[in-house]
């Protein structure tokens, strides 16, 4: 897969015209504008017990009310602020993680990379999975103390990516000719080899973000998390219970649906970005 961008080709314009792309930003701006939009959207507080439990839906509750006299449409975009904020801690740490290791593994070369491909080859064999539902199961820890602790079990995937062009990367002239000058590693590492990959970050990013995403729901609908947390898994593990009442339509299809399209969304963003940063595939588009 290769890293660099050639603007003068008109890529952008076909990235623009690829309906996966389109398709997946568009769904991430109507996401994200909900989580921004979310204080005027619903001026209930999610946490609020005070409504009669079962409301239907009416205009002062749009989606009606739950089984504990809370708001389900303030819950339900409290749920899409966690969720979505937890998959895009993960996915940074993790991304951060796996750029360090996969830039200074194939610079250093040597002990460096074995120890640190080892090091990969030993978590890809772990279930991040297990660990988390032990963790969380024994430890309670915060939600952001598992973001913390699954981007230091999903950086391996980055990193060996990273790795791969990064290798053909400092042969090229121009970092050759920086080492020739005296630029020092961090110097080489930060100002030449880090900027010409970023388009393999951005593939990573959104990759990681949708593994994120779904963890985060399935620990929710567990009840791994504090069960006062707001979140999309939460959500329909709450409402799963009374599927036979007619309240299922208004309470637990919107976290379904929305947790559905917060997942499309990163999946139609990476398969786009892969399309379009990938060489083989670019001289596709091309014919």
């Amino acid at each position: 897969m290769g890293a660099r961008f050639d603007p003068a080709a008109g890529l952008g314009r076909r990235l623009l015209a690829d309906p996966w792309f389109v398709t997946g930003a568009s769904l991430s701006l109507f996401l994200v504008l909900l989580v921004v939009l979310s204080p005027w959207l619903s001026p209930h507080d999610p946490h609020d017990m005070g409504y009669a439990a079962f409301a239907p839906p009416s205009a002062d509750h749009w989606l009606g009310v739950n089984d504990g006299g809370m708001d389900i449409f303030a819950e339900l975009l409290a749920g899409l602020r966690n969720t979505l904020a937890f998959g895009l801690v993960t996915a940074s740490a993790g991304l951060a993680i796996g750029i360090l290791v996969g830039l200074a593994s194939a610079w250093f070369r040597g002990v460096v990379d074995q120890v640190l491909m080892r090091v990969a080859d030993l978590l890809l064999a772990i279930p991040a999975v297990m660990i988390l539902i032990l963790l969380a199961s024994f430890y309670r820890p915060s939600p952001w103390v598992l973001a913390l602790v699954l981007a230091s079990l999903a950086w391996p995937t980055s990193a060996r990516l990273i790795r791969s062009q990064a290798l053909g990367l400092r042969t090229r002239p121009h970092i050759a000719a920086a080492r020739q000058m005296g630029g020092s590693s961090a110097y080489i590492i930060g100002r030449h080899m880090m900027p010409e990959l970023f388009p393999l970050y951005l593939i990573a990013f959104a990759s990681k973000v949708r593994m994120a995403v779904f963890m985060e729901a399935s620990l929710s609908f567990l009840g791994l998390f504090d069960p006062t947390r707001k979140s999309l898994g939460r959500m329909i593990s709450d409402a799963l219970p009374f599927y036979y009442l007619d309240v299922w339509w208004h309470w637990l299809l919107p976290p379904i649906v929305l947790l559905t399209l917060l997942i499309m969304a990163f999946t139609f963003l990476a398969v786009s970005l892969e399309r379009f940063f990938d060489p083989r595939l670019r001289a596709a588009w091309a014919d």
